[in-house]
């Protein structure tokens, strides 16, 4: 028998993208779900869709609720989430039929407290970028913190993931945060006994043309780093052996900084200077370490040479590639 599924969907101001992702929900394989809807105070007409939703499949709750943020909007649908397990979709993304059916499916056999799926970011431009793979495994506590920090098939983001709701009993998303998934996921695994993934794609993460994603350097960036080496920390508490993986987890977050930062035109000179001597301070340890992705160690040796080379080939990078960000 199926067991009851809330699929949580924080809703603001994504009147263009909500009927995309609201009907793919819809068309689940998998049934026994509760549909959570969000609405964080959205200035558009995206309060009216979602009642109007509501009137034509009984699934669907909605919850208004004055603006207080992704993580406020996510805390709001846990504490009236019905369901043992819990999802999250972002108001803009979109899913597979079969997301909801694979992940349970996934976190059943394994008798896991989370499971995993892969994922496809697609651009506006019509570009996508795959990360996702035919393989499936089950991992403890420690290796699914590690895969997290080297970013090895499974990622710091809250959607993609199914989660028994008791997980939720003692941790929040942090309010007013961005980048809140890399404040919270790791918490979640922490809690949880093993991980059970099959990384085939069943999420789709739009990156759009005004997201946190690709929106001008702001001092909120710096948020990033604070949330990787406040993850780090408390992992190295319980797992000082993953020093190595700790170090990778810290260095990506500058290097994501960095990249952010040599594209606004409010020039930053002091801060470019100041990440590339924290990322340099590391080189050793990620040029030699095996498990560290190639991307960080090119990123490292051409800042071996300066910001100037690190932001021309930044820039060809995402001209071969079609990133926007």
């Amino acid at each position: 028998m199926e067991e009851l599924v809330s699929i949580v969907v924080p809703i603001y101001n994504v009147e263009k993208f909500i009927h995309r992702c609201i009907d793919s929900i819809l068309q689940q394989s998998y049934k026994n779900t509760e549909i959570i809807l969000v609405d964080d105070g959205s200035p558009d007409n995206c309060p009216k869709i979602c009642d109007e939703y509501s009137r034509k499949d009984s699934r669907i709750k909605v919850l208004h609720k004055k603006n207080g943020g992704l993580s406020d909007a996510r805390n709001a649908g846990i504490r009236i989430a019905k369901g043992k397990y819990i999802a999250f979709v972002d108001s803009d993304d979109s899913i597979e039929k079969d997301y909801i059916k694979q992940l349970y499916n996934t976190i059943r056999k394994a008798d896991a407290d989370i499971s995993a799926c892969g994922h496809t970011v697609r651009y506006e431009n019509g570009r996508t970028i795959p990360h996702f793979s035919n393989n499936s495994f089950i991992v403890q506590r420690e290796e699914a913190l590690e895969r997290v920090l080297y970013d090895d098939e499974l990622c710091a983001a809250t959607w993609a993931k199914l989660y028994k709701t008791k997980l939720f009993k003692n941790i929040k998303f942090p309010k007013g945060e961005n980048f809140e998934d890399s404040s919270t996921t790791y918490k979640l695994i922490l809690e949880s006994n093993k991980v059970a993934c099959d990384m085939k794609s069943q999420y789709n993460y739009l990156i759009r043309s005004n997201s946190i994603m690709t929106t001008p350097f702001s001092k909120k960036d710096l948020l990033l780093i604070t949330s990787w080496d406040n993850m780090g920390e408390e992992i190295l508490k319980i797992y000082p052996h993953l020093k190595n993986a700790v170090i990778r987890g810290k260095t990506y977050a500058r290097i994501s900084v960095l990249r952010r930062l040599i594209e606004t035109k409010q020039k930053e000179k002091w801060l470019e200077k100041e990440l590339r001597t924290e990322i340099l301070a590391e080189k050793t340890n990620l040029l030699n370490d095996e498990k560290c992705p190639r991307r960080d160690k090119i990123a490292v040796i051409l800042l071996l040479f300066g910001i100037l080379p690190f932001k021309i080939s930044w820039k060809a990078y995402c001209v071969v590639t079609g990133r926007v960000a």
